[in-house]
């Protein structure tokens, strides 16, 4: 049963929940204009961890067969033999059932609303089969979290979050695109769809380039506009470093070293930015 349960959490990969969750926390606490109650802070923890653990097993699900041609993917769970694709079936079908009811505690409207998030969420798994979108598709379901946040606490849809959704969405896009350079070879082979097989791999880096420069803007933006003071602009500024990091080393097409540029920097930006933002909210209230 350990055995199970710690592959599971590798085939989810469940430390990549670092990118959405603190943007979605953030959100609670503008929507609440501090500490949102703690029985809808749970409860939005628990609809992200249903969300994102359906839609990654119904990714590994669908693209199983896909993986196990790929020399940098073979080694997952399903490929691996560790996993069944019943398995992750299942699995996928559980979360997706434990995600609507955990909105239909939290209020009419995000119950009403989690089946169209649901179907967003899963439906990306589809998307390199038939657009170089697919990123971008990626970007929203992520950017969906702080719009889903705001939802959770106030039941209602506002301006706010959907501007920090697409800050996120440009931001999760961007970090997607250097990670698909390195499966550029692979999908040209396989007929798959993405940034760098239609721009190559020079051009997708600049792409990610701007949509970071843009997620950036909305951010500064949203701190004038909330005048979340000097804390924000502290949490900013490790934000700017992070990402100029990441893009410099890339730099040049290099991408030895992809995976600190994707898990560890974006990790820092997401949780820089949701516990600055969150305590400016507090000290601000």
């Amino acid at each position: 049963m350990t055995g199970a349960f710690v592959e599971t959490m590798k085939m989810i990969k469940i430390e990549h929940s670092i990118f959405a969750l603190p943007f979605a926390l953030a959100a609670a606490f503008m929507a609440a204009d501090g500490f949102p109650p703690a029985r809808v802070l749970g409860l939005i923890v628990l609809a992200m961890v249903f969300a994102r653990s359906a839609a990654m097993a119904f990714n590994r699900w669908l693209d199983a067969e896909i993986d196990a041609r790929n020399p940098r993917t073979a080694i997952r769970s399903i490929p691996a033999g560790r996993l069944t694709r019943g398995y992750a079936l299942g699995f996928t079908l559980a979360c997706s059932a434990g995600f609507i009811a955990t909105a239909w505690f939290l209020n009419p409207l995000a119950f009403y609303l989690s089946p169209l998030v649901l179907c967003w969420l899963l439906g990306y798994s589809f998307t390199k089969r038939f657009t170089s979108f697919c990123h971008v598709w990626l970007g929203v379901a992520l950017g969906l979290a702080p719009f889903g946040a705001w939802v959770a606490v106030r039941g209602e849809i506002h301006w706010l979050p959907l501007l920090l959704g697409v800050a996120v969405t440009g931001w999760t896009a961007g970090f997607d695109i250097i990670y698909a350079c390195q499966d550029l070879d692979f999908d040209k082979d396989e007929k798959l769809n993405s940034i760098p097989v239609r721009l190559g791999v020079l051009r997708s880096l600049w792409l990610a380039r701007l949509l970071h420069l843009g997620m950036f803007a909305i951010l500064v933006y949203l701190g004038q506009y909330l005048e979340l003071g000097w804390l924000y602009t502290l949490g900013l500024a490790i934000v700017a470093g992070c990402l100029i990091y990441e893009h410099s080393l890339v730099r040049g097409g290099n991408l030895d070293r992809v995976d600190l540029a994707f898990f560890t920097l974006n990790g820092i930006v997401s949780l820089v930015w949701g516990l600055t933002t969150s305590a400016a909210i507090v000290f601000n209230a």
